[in-house]
């Protein structure tokens, strides 16, 4: 019995260590049910999309807002595109970057600016299962399936097919129609759903009221937003994307040391009472600054739940003795009361700028630059290979050409990607908490 016991004692504690082991393997990546490590993800629409607003604003928020630097981001926006126009061209257009995980945003071009009709129904359904079944065929596992997004009520502009000061309600009715077609095909083909048209219609609503009519959220021209409205697109694709918003976490205590939250991307190099300095390569989403501009993003912070839901960068304060205290991080300064801090303080909602601002517009500049690129070669080259395929079939020199050519702009492609990963730098700054 004690041989026996002396070979299972090490049995036992290695199978003790092996289960400690996993128990503090590293968590989950932020939005891993959807996005998996390495995912690549495509942002497939029509001029909407091809603004690279709100897809530059969806690419920024991954990589450096939700720190997933494992992923790769690609947009296929297209002017003037339906559904169809993209089911046409999805096989060919996909290759190279062969993504895995895609989000649509169609129906402003398939609702052809008239009354719904059922005729326009089926169209919009039958081209969107097509959609689908193109990208999973080239081996995109989810679809993240978005409703297109609204026309301004004040600047969209009167349609023949309308009655007289009805069109831009009329026409959003019709998109929300066709925005059910997506929800429905999402629950049948079991894939994920974005509801971008009705916080748009909400945001618009309560904006309107509180700016006056004549401030545009679905752009001047009445379909086009600016940046304000391409937040909101943003917020609901990264919301389908399965992304929680909590960026980050500090406890400072006022008689001890600070504490980090569960949240990745954070370190605290020194603490004190009252303070804590910190290194994050995970950043908050940072907003230009005129509130009530509606080329800003900030301006329509007010209207709709972006920090509340996307972008949560919490400060909490134990052991204050004071009624309220004074916080200051970079060169902001305001002020709580001590029942707001023992509950936690929104910092990135709460200071209109961050110590974060310069890095974050780096990042966003280089995302700029990449789907920029990204445009000029799909539309200037990928997507009119496609003209030549019978000659490639019989042609072996000519389809060895072509698919130089496009791994040639992939490579310039994947450079743009890394000078993107080069500006995600670490962020030191420092936080302190004075009693008052």
């Amino acid at each position: 019995m004690k041989t026996t016991f002396r070979f299972l004692t090490p049995l036992l504690l290695f199978l003790v260590s092996s289960g400690s082991s996993r128990a503090q393997s590293p968590a989950a990546p932020v939005g891993a049910a959807i996005l998996p490590q390495g995912s690549r993800l495509a942002i497939i629409g029509d001029s909407i999309t091809e603004q690279k607003l709100y897809s530059k604003f969806m690419e920024t928020y991954l990589l450096a807002c939700a720190g997933r630097t494992d992923l790769r981001v690609f947009q296929y926006g297209w002017s003037g595109e339906t559904a169809g126009g993209f089911a046409n061209r999805a096989e060919n257009d996909i290759l190279g970057f062969n993504p895995t995980v895609a989000t649509t945003c169609y129906g402003m071009n398939d609702g052809a600016y008239r009354p719904f009709e059922a005729a326009i129904g089926k169209n919009y359904e039958t081209t969107m299962r097509a959609v689908v079944a193109h990208l999973q065929a080239g081996g995109v596992k989810t679809v993240v399936l978005g409703t297109p997004g609204a026309v301004d009520t004040h600047y969209f502009k009167d349609k023949g097919s309308f009655p007289a000061g009805e069109s831009a309600n009329g026409y959003n009715d019709s998109l929300a129609r066709l925005g059910e077609i997506d929800r429905r095909l999402a629950g049948e083909l079991g894939q994920p759903f974005a509801d971008v048209h009705g916080p748009m219609i909400e945001a618009m609503a309560k904006a309107k009221a509180a700016l006056g009519d004549a401030f545009d959220v679905c752009g001047r021209d009445g379909v086009h937003p600016g940046p304000n409205g391409h937040l909101i697109m943003a917020y609901a694709l990264l919301k389908g994307l399965g992304l929680d918003g909590a960026i980050g976490s500090v406890t400072i205590d006022m008689k001890g040391p600070a504490t980090l939250g569960k949240e990745t991307g954070h370190t605290l190099t020194g603490s004190g009472a009252g303070q804590a300095d910190l290194e994050s390569t995970r950043y908050p989403f940072c907003f230009d600054a005129d509130p009530k501009n509606s080329a800003s993003t900030s301006s329509l912070l007010p209207f709709f739940s972006f920090n509340q839901d996307l972008n949560r960068f919490v400060l909490r304060v134990t052991n204050l003795d004071a009624a309220k205290a004074a916080v200051t991080w970079g060169a902001e300064t305001h002020e709580f009361t001590r029942e707001q801090l023992a509950a936690g303080v929104n910092l990135a909602a709460a200071f209109s700028q961050t110590p974060f601002e310069t890095a974050f517009k780096e990042v966003m500049n280089a995302v700029a630059a990449k789907q920029a690129f990204e445009t000029v070669m799909i539309k200037g080259f990928i997507t009119n290979f496609r003209a030549f395929k019978t000659e490639m079939e019989t042609d072996p020199e000519l389809a060895k050409a072509l698919q130089t050519a496009r791994e040639r702009l992939m490579a310039r492609q994947q450079q743009l990607d890394e000078a993107v990963r080069t500006r995600l730098v670490p962020v030191k700054h420092t936080l302190t908490v004075k009693a008052l």
